[in-house]
């Protein structure tokens, strides 16, 4: 019983993970950053499922199990997110081309916030190493900072005169 007990010691591993910690940090500020785009995207599909649900319900009517406005909605926030779980299916031409339509919108939508976030973790990286561009004079490799005095890779020293220069351009 006490080895067991000291199996719940594991969950300690967790502080493994801090040496991850400058990451998380870039993942949540370009989430952070990307927050207001991406509020305003969720606005403009909600706004699109309103309005493509009220219009099913124009075109499909009740007797083909559009009952009513939020219900409609509710087949066109199935429909957009592409779960379709089969309860509210359209009968007509015209309610099945708009069916397609939405179907084909849900897909574009998943995509949207992806790439919201994907150049907002682009912009942090980016920033993150504008400070890392000095070059070694002696073994040439790049990354080093602009106020370094030795160099990582071969522990060569940086002349005075060459990030003056390098501060210069």
């Amino acid at each position: 019983m006490v080895i067991r007990s000291l199996r719940f010691l594991r969950v300690f591993r967790i502080f493994k993970m801090v040496h991850f910690l400058k990451e998380i940090q870039t993942l949540g500020s370009a989430l952070i950053f990307s927050l207001r785009k991406i509020s305003v995207f969720l606005l403009a599909v909600v706004l699109l499922v309103i309005i493509l649900g009220s219009v099913m319900y124009l075109v499909e009517g009740g007797e083909n199990g559009f009952d009513s406005i939020p219900s409609s909605i509710y087949w066109a926030v199935i429909t957009i997110t592409t779960v379709g779980y089969g309860d509210i299916v359209p009968v007509t031409i015209l309610g099945k081309a708009i069916a397609s339509l939405m179907m084909l919108l849900g897909y574009g939508i998943i995509a949207v916030p992806t790439g919201i976030v994907t150049v907002e973790l682009a912009k942090s990286t980016r920033n993150a190493n504008e400070d890392l561009n000095q070059v070694c004079p002696n073994c040439g490799y790049e990354g080093h900072k602009i106020g370094a005095n030795y160099c990582f890779q071969c522990g060569g020293g940086f002349d005075k005169i060459r990030k003056t220069k390098k501060a210069d351009q």
